[in-house]
């Protein structure tokens, strides 16, 4: 991955002036390049990549903090661990006024300078220098763990969410498709609040009971007791709950009289698979406007600016809701992009394929993305079996929307979650005949949340190639039975 240079606006006061000389003979790709080959067969995550490399040219913790949306206090921790790693592995006490020095000592003394021209990327260092072998790779299952070197960032996102959840009273709303990274960006945002202290609850509506939709009493109490064991409080709702007042009501007194007064600081409620409060519009119709009321108390009262709420879900709200009781019209709202070329290039040269490096690469790589698009997982597990040499790219691609490719198992869920609702198989069949149909709107949303389909204003089209290729064999094929 090769680092784009970082111009030094100021040195910070904890600084002295870097080595103009070093900085001049070994650039920051190089030094990042050698780094990461001293320390196999650990590697740097990307929050440490960056603040590696703002150190080499000279920037303080203070001034890195500012640009990436973090606390001083935060990035210096990640800044003393780096160095303690980095000092373990050259065996010579690295700090980040030496790092200079003592990187290009360990530079000269492996003999490494004739064998590290100064034009050479990272990624194709990585590739070019270094055995891996397959199993080190990550077959990507549900979230992107923290310490992977898999999760690729979209900016200026990660930064947006990161400064706005340090906000008091904020909202963010999260949304993208099935397996497009919005759990694993929720848990960057959760360990993110951990770091600065925050207190944090984290709830997935798939994971609660289908009794627990039955009437909106139940919910909020569910969601009231696993708060407060999330947070080490004893659930306290009977003394709060008043059928004269109301479950809306009592919920609100509940946080207001008792949890929020019971934490010191903030407290991020993270509410990840709201999509699936959808399914029932009447529980729908009371608890996001209450999500809404929430929000807007922040403006009015001290206490209720210790909450910070982040909203997770996968297509837009198809229930009819007020303007202004709804909490998808406020607030930061992120909608997850795919990943661009230049991204997916990167990934590719994560899993040590030195083939997608430069202008070639990006020529190799075009027909991948032409195929499934820049939809993560997609990419993932294609690159995932690149890697492990288990295929060429050609037999991947000719193979892919096939029963036999690597998709065969995702391909038959999205074909089985159609089969069982016929309404949905209808509608994405007209999509894959005409792609100006125009179908109703609720199942619009459906068949966006699965990730099938594009809404363009009022036109409809088939979200990626593979889908249509698949899906036009496998559901057309079955109704001329």
């Amino acid at each position: 991955m090769a680092i784009q240079a970082i111009a030094v606006q100021s040195e910070a006061e904890d600084d002295i002036p870097i080595d103009r000389l070093a900085a001049q003979a070994m650039s920051v790709d190089e030094a990042l390049a050698i780094l990461e080959q001293v320390l196999q067969p650990q590697r740097l995550n990307d929050l440490q990549q960056m603040v590696f490399c703002r150190s080499w040219l000279g920037q303080g913790y203070e001034e890195i903090a500012v640009e990436l949306g973090y606390g001083d206090g935060y990035i210096r921790e990640v800044g003393s661990q780096l160095w303690m790693t980095v000092s373990k592995a050259i065996g010579e006490k690295v700090t980040k006024k030496n790092v200079h020095a003592a990187l290009r000592r360990y530079h000269q003394e492996q003999h490494l300078q004739n064998s590290l021209p100064h034009s050479l990327a990272y990624g194709a260092l990585v590739d070019s220098h270094v055995d891996y072998p397959p199993d080190e790779l990550e077959f990507p299952s549900g979230t992107v763990p923290l310490n992977s070197r898999f999760y690729i960032e979209r900016p200026p996102i990660e930064e947006q969410v990161f400064r706005e959840v340090g906000k008091p009273g904020s909202l963010i709303r999260i949304r993208a498709p099935r397996q497009m990274g919005k759990s694993s960006l929720m848990h960057r945002i959760i360990a993110y609040t951990k770091q600065e202290g925050f207190q944090m609850a984290t709830l997935n509506l798939q994971r609660a009971d289908r009794t627990v939709f039955d009437s909106l009493d139940r919910f909020l109490r569910w969601l009231c007791a696993n708060v407060s064991q999330q947070l080490g409080l004893v659930p306290a709702m009977d003394e709060y709950w008043s059928k004269d007042t109301g479950s809306k009501m009592s919920c609100t007194l509940y946080f207001q009289q008792y949890v929020l007064k019971a934490i010191d600081g903030a407290l991020v409620l993270a509410i990840d698979e709201v999509n699936r409060i959808f399914e029932y519009p009447d529980l729908a119709a009371d608890f996001l406007p209450l999500l809404r009321s929430w929000y807007e108390d922040a403006s009015e009262y001290e206490l209720w600016q210790k909450l910070r709420l982040v909203v997770v879900h996968a297509t837009e709200v198809y229930i009819p809701l007020n303007l202004n009781q709804s909490p998808f019209n406020v607030g930061l709202p992120i909608k997850l992009p795919e990943l661009t070329l230049a991204q997916v290039q990167d990934l590719a040269l994560r899993h040590h394929l030195s083939w997608a490096s430069g202008e070639s690469g990006e020529q190799h790589l075009q027909p991948l993305l032409d195929l499934i698009g820049g939809h993560p997982y997609l990419v993932r597990l294609a690159l995932y079996s690149l890697g492990r040499q288990e295929m060429t790219l050609e037999q991947l691609l000719e193979e892919a929307p096939t029963p036999a490719g690597i998709y065969s198992e995702h391909l038959r869920q999205q074909l089985n979650l159609l089969q069982q609702d016929q309404a949905l198989a209808i509608a994405l069949k007209r999509v894959l005949t005409d792609e100006a149909s125009h179908i109703e709107p609720i199942t619009a949303y459906k068949l966006e949340s699965l990730g099938l389909i594009r809404l363009h204003g009022d036109r409809v089209t088939p979200s990626r190639k593979l889908y249509q290729i698949y899906l036009q064999n496998e559901l057309l094929a079955a109704s001329t039975e």
